[in-house]
């Protein structure tokens, strides 16, 4: 899957700190509004301690995790959705992006400029959304004129639907109500994919705070969760996690518990953007290889075999599925198969969450 997160934010709030520390790597973190214009690209490994665990229990010869992609997109300004700032680009890959983590500033630092005077995460959040919606809503209504043109001369020529979600959509961007909050039904979201609106996709606040608030988050992060709600909200000190990941290994843990902290801000991160894409984990474990493996949520076996080879998908016969806590818990695939606990599933099964899983096909 070629799945992506797209990390957002006004110019300076720590975007390319937090991408560093994210990737191991050394992205340019200049403090000028567009040090980053070509994103930055990382693949990510997904925390996985559910792989060790089987691991001792299969003892594969190959231990292989999921990946996520992350890229750092230049900063935004006011004027985005107007062409300023190198507004027409910075959208065009916001738009390209699967789900949006936008980092807002919640750290006083006088030596790291504010594009904006004065600390307001609200304010931050609005500028960013309200640029994202009126390049929306100049889609949408050009969306609209084109079809109106085609339902006057010929009323059957097109799908309707498509033209009264427009309608639904221009209402609800003109109503400061982004896309994705329009809570449009499946048949409708599909009239309306090919414009791939900005609003449309899912995302995730990271209150990037200082030293003294990577705890308990501080008043900046608190006014920050009061805007969007908690459970919208994550909170890092992106300077610390860029500082963890360059230590030894075997120092984190000390370091961690130095100030106060059971792990990494970006292990909770990491996670929270396979949850924010939609993802799900299952697990194969076929000519001595243990595989993790990423798929949408609610995908039936036949498409979740073809991850693996599109043959799988082609021939799929049927699913020996395990639960993970059932194998752990019961020590082998032997022990299992003696419970009864390895259940046969067909081409009408959901891959559930931590299925370890074995395809049949001809």
């Amino acid at each position: 899957m070629s799945l992506f997160i797209g990390i957002i934010g006004l110019p300076n709030v720590g975007k390319s700190t937090l991408f560093n520390a994210l990737t191991l790597g050394q992205a340019e973190a200049s403090n000028y509004p567009f040090c980053t214009i070509d994103p930055n690209v990382g693949i990510v490994e997904v925390p996985d301690p559910r792989l060790s665990k089987l691991s001792k229990i299969l003892n594969p010869s190959s231990v292989t995790p999921t990946h996520i992609r992350f890229v750092d997109i230049a900063g935004l300004v006011k004027g985005a959705s107007r062409g300023e700032g190198l507004g027409n680009k910075f959208l065009g890959h916001i738009r390209e992006a699967d789900a949006l983590l936008q980092v807002v500033r919640c750290f006083e630092d006088n030596q790291v400029t504010q594009v904006e005077e004065g600390m307001d995460p609200a304010r931050d959040i609005d500028t960013i959304e309200i640029e994202l919606s009126m390049a929306d809503l100049e889609t949408a209504t050009a969306g609209k004129l084109r079809l109106e043109k085609v339902l006057r001369s010929d009323p059957r020529a097109i799908e309707k639907t498509e033209f009264d979600v427009l309608l639904k959509v221009i209402e609800g961007l003109e109503g400061d109500r982004p896309v994705r909050d329009l809570s449009l039904m499946d048949e409708e979201v599909a009239a309306i994919r090919e414009y791939n609106f900005l609003t449309s996709k899912p995302v995730l606040y990271l209150a990037n705070v200082g030293e003294a608030d990577a705890i308990h988050g501080g008043k900046y992060a608190s006014a920050l969760k009061a805007h969007v709600g908690d459970e919208h909200v994550l909170v890092l000190a992106s300077q610390i996690e860029a500082e963890i990941t360059e230590l030894p290994s075997e120092d984190r843990e000390v370091f961690l518990a130095d100030i106060g902290l059971e792990e990494t801000g970006i292990n909770r991160l990491i996670l929270a953007g396979y949850d924010l894409l939609g993802l799900v984990t299952f697990y194969t474990c076929a000519n001595d290889k243990l595989q993790a493996w990423q798929i949408a949520r609610k995908t039936p076996a036949p498409r979740a075999a073809g991850r693996i080879h599109t043959q799988m998908e082609r021939g799929f016969i049927r699913a020996e599925v395990a639960r993970f806590d059932d194998l752990v818990g019961l020590g082998g695939m032997t022990a299992l198969k003696e419970s009864g606990k390895l259940r046969t599933e067909g081409k009408e099964y959901l891959i559930q969450e931590g299925d370890v899983v074995e395809f049949l096909f001809q």
